[in-house]
This record gives C-alpha cells, sequence and structure tokens, in this order.
C-alpha cells in the first residue's frame, strides 16, 4: 500500500517542517494538487513552486494536473523530475497526446477521472498508462466527505485494470475508515489530506498502514 499525503491540506508557512516530518512519518509518495482556477474553482500553485518543493524532500512526486490544457504545462512540471504525472479525462484538451508526451520524458503517466464519469472511458487509456486516479470527491478543494457510490467505482476499474501492472489511487475523502472500503475494493495507492495533516502525521500514516494489513 502506497501512501501519498496530499500538500493542499500543508500549512505553508512552515512547508519545508511539514516535508521534513511526512518524510519521517513514512510517506510513500508526496501528491500535489495543480489548479488553474478553470477546469476547477480553485487555484494552487505553479511549476516554480514544485521546483521549490522538489529541492526539500526526497520523497516521490505525484503531480495531479487538474488543468484545462495540461499539454502546455507538462514539460514545465516535468523540470522538477516527479515520479508521475497524471492528467484528467475531461480536460479540455488532446488526452492521448498528453499521456504520450509525459511518458516520453521518462516520467509514469496516470489518467484520472471525476467522480460523474463513466469509468468506461478508461477502457481507451488502459495500455498507455501507469496509473488509474478514481477521484471520490468533487476535484477542487480538500477537506470533502468520501462520496457514496466510489467503492463500486474502485471496483469496477480493478477489474478492468486485471492483471496489468497499473497502479489504482484513490484521492478524496480518505480517512482509517474509508480507506479500508478503498483498499477491500482494489486500490493500492491512497491520496490522503486534512487526516494526514490533523494531529500527528505519523500515528495517522500508521493508521493507514494499519488498514491495509488489516483488509489482506
Amino acid at each position: 500500500m502506497i501512501i501519498s499525503p496530499s500538500l493542499l491540506s500543508a500549512d505553508f508557512g512552515i512547508l519545508k517542517q511539514e516535508l521534513e516530518e511526512l518524510s519521517l512519518a513514512g510517506a510513500d509518495w508526496l501528491h500535489l494538487d495543480i489548479m488553474d482556477g478553470h477546469f476547477v474553482p480553485n487555484i494552487t500553485f505553479g511549476p516554480d513552486q514544485v521546483k521549490n518543493i522538489a529541492k526539500y524532500t526526497a520523497l516521490p512526486l505525484d503531480v495531479h494536473l487538474m488543468l484545462e490544457k495540461p499539454s502546455e504545462y507538462i514539460e514545465k512540471f516535468a523540470q522538477s523530475n516527479p515520479y508521475m504525472i497524471a492528467v484528467h479525462h475531461e480536460s479540455n484538451d488532446d488526452i492521448h497526446k498528453c499521456l504520450e508526451m509525459i511518458r516520453s520524458l521518462n516520467i509514469k503517466a496516470g489518467i484520472t477521472i471525476k467522480p460523474k464519469t463513466d469509468t468506461a472511458v478508461l477502457e481507451q487509456y488502459i495500455d498507455k498508462i501507469d496509473m488509474i486516479m478514481i477521484m471520490s470527491v468533487e476535484p477542487g478543494f480538500g477537506g470533502q466527505s468520501f462520496m457514496d457510490g466510489s467503492v463500486e467505482r474502485i471496483q469496477r476499474v480493478r477489474e478492468m485494470i486485471g492483471g496489468r501492472n497499473i497502479h489504482l489511487q484513490v484521492d478524496g475523502g480518505i480517512t482509517d475508515q474509508t480507506a479500508k472500503a478503498a483498499i477491500k475494493a482494489g486500490a493500492d495507492v491512497l491520496v490522503a489530506g486534512s487526516y494526514i495533516f490533523k494531529g500527528d502525521k505519523a500515528q495517522n500514516i500508521q493508521k493507514l498502514r494499519a488498514t491495509a494489513v488489516q483488509t489482506e
């Protein structure tokens, strides 16, 4: 089980400290939500800020592009040498081209869908990706609750993946309780923001890991 804390819930006034604490707490990846104010009704940070973040952490960067035109920014975010870049099926762009661009830069490529998007749309990307991300909240803001119907969607995508070497990530409303359902349904990467950052990071990450062990 891979735990990818969402930096959206961090205190940016003490960001270096937050990054150090996440590493010591046992985080596996670092999830970066990139929002442009158009694709979703929020704005976060750009390529230069991600470069600065990369200077202060050895955690693999898990970059989630919530952008109207991700193709215009992929190369810029690639300069931070992230482990993964994921783009949304719903973006107003050539998503096949985006995935090919990511992989041509020797970065793993992910595809993401919103909660109301039919999981069947993922079939067209299945041989071009390294990860599928299921949004279990409407993208744009942290601290939301895990949406009804998400478990069934995770199950359908796990069946679609079959024996392929593709990660199945779930993002939104993850707690030790919802994590249990997501893992049972087939998730192997959990993105958690407010759950991890509220309280002791190490204890909260350990609770998520314990949940994964209990479901084996």
